[in-house]
């Protein structure tokens, strides 16, 4: 006859203070745009062949940049997004943004053609 065996349980430990989460220490870097540039280019690669107005090398604030997202759909009547390093604007719409992002007061040089 076969013995049978009883498994152990295993001993579970939780806590409710919360002491075994990590605490978030990531600090955001304050956005001066006198000191900032900006870059800004159109891309359709792998977007179905529609234009897509890019402003990229963003310092690391994103709620900064969240806010300055919807300033410029607001500004260019248009739909886009913020996409953790770059802001994607729908549209050909380069000269609009670079003026705009100027008049904020940021140095912006243009990529591309």
């Amino acid at each position: 006859m076969a013995k049978l065996i009883k498994k152990e349980e295993p001993t579970l430990l939780w806590s409710d203070d919360g002491s075994h989460l990590k605490p978030k220490t990531k600090v955001e870097e304050p956005v001066v745009p006198d000191q900032t540039q900006l870059r800004v280019r159109i891309e359709k690669k792998g977007r179905g062949g529609k234009s897509v107005t890019v402003v990229y090398e963003l310092p690391d604030n994103p709620t900064y940049f969240k806010n300055l997202t919807k300033k410029l759909k607001a500004k260019c009547a248009t739909g886009g997004s913020f996409k953790g390093d770059s802001i994607e604007i729908q549209g050909e719409r380069k000269e609009q943004v670079v003026a705009l992002l100027q008049q904020e007061g940021f140095k912006v040089k243009v990529s591309g053609g």
